[in-house]
């Protein structure tokens, strides 16, 4: 059985970082998809493709994975810069600005 372990990444609406500070350990598929030839839906007889453990640390899952014969490969997660602005939100509706503040 074969596995993957990341960290996941922030969701593109938002500049949040919920839900990106535990590490998934993801099945991957055994077996192709197929297409019901009835309604068209897409199905597959591997029922491990749908399950997503969490885990606290890297380090937890791989133990996990370690001790369940789990062959896993763990991808490291992208961390982009922080964007720390001097004066931050509040800024942006400061009534002290010297000069005009436009779009």
């Amino acid at each position: 059985m074969r596995a993957r372990i990341y960290q996941p990444a922030r969701n593109a609406m938002s500049s949040g970082l919920g839900k990106t500070r535990v590490w998934l350990l993801e099945y991957a598929a055994d077996e192709a998809r197929e297409i019901d030839p009835l309604m068209g839906w897409t199905s597959s007889g591997d029922t491990q493709s749908q399950v997503k453990l969490q885990f606290d640390s890297k380090e937890a899952a791989l133990a996990y994975a370690e001790t369940h014969g789990i062959k896993a490969t763990v991808t490291e997660p992208h961390k982009r810069k922080p964007n720390i602005r001097a004066g931050g939100y509040g800024e942006n509706f400061a009534t002290n600005r010297r000069g005009v503040w436009t779009h």
